[in-house]
């Protein structure tokens, strides 16, 4: 019962998002409103062990997760052959590109922090 209402509070709370974003015209998408919602919610104990209920189901449960992905892959299969060297080039050069502007930019931001001496422990 419990990953049952796990369940339902994970899509209420979506659902909530979806609304929310499309309500007030928000710059993200529902789903991430729903997780920031989430996020708040998790401070309550009933949702936390509901979540935390349902949360262990699915990872359990992960690698059915993959099955349609797996299905698209085999049935678009001639594309990839087609353009899987240009997605893969442009899969790496983007984490890369990724990565060093996280980079920069924590670097960026640790400027402006106070330096603390080692020695206070």
């Amino acid at each position: 019962m419990q990953h049952l209402q796990g369940l339902a509070v994970l899509l209420v709370l979506q659902s909530i998002g979806e609304v929310l974003a499309r309500l007030l015209k928000l710059p993200f998408p529902g789903p991430v409103v729903g997780l920031v919602l989430l996020l708040a919610a998790l401070r309550v104990d009933w949702v936390r062990e509901r979540v935390g209920a349902v949360a262990q189901f699915l990872l359990t449960h992960l690698s059915l997760l993959f099955v349609p992905i797996g299905v698209g892959v085999m049935t678009h299969l001639n594309v990839l052959s087609e353009y899987g060297l240009r997605l893969a080039v442009v899969v790496v050069l983007s984490t890369w590109i990724c990565l060093a502007v996280t980079a920069l930019v924590l670097r960026a931001l640790m400027r402006g922090l106070p330096q603390r001496d080692n020695a206070d422990g």
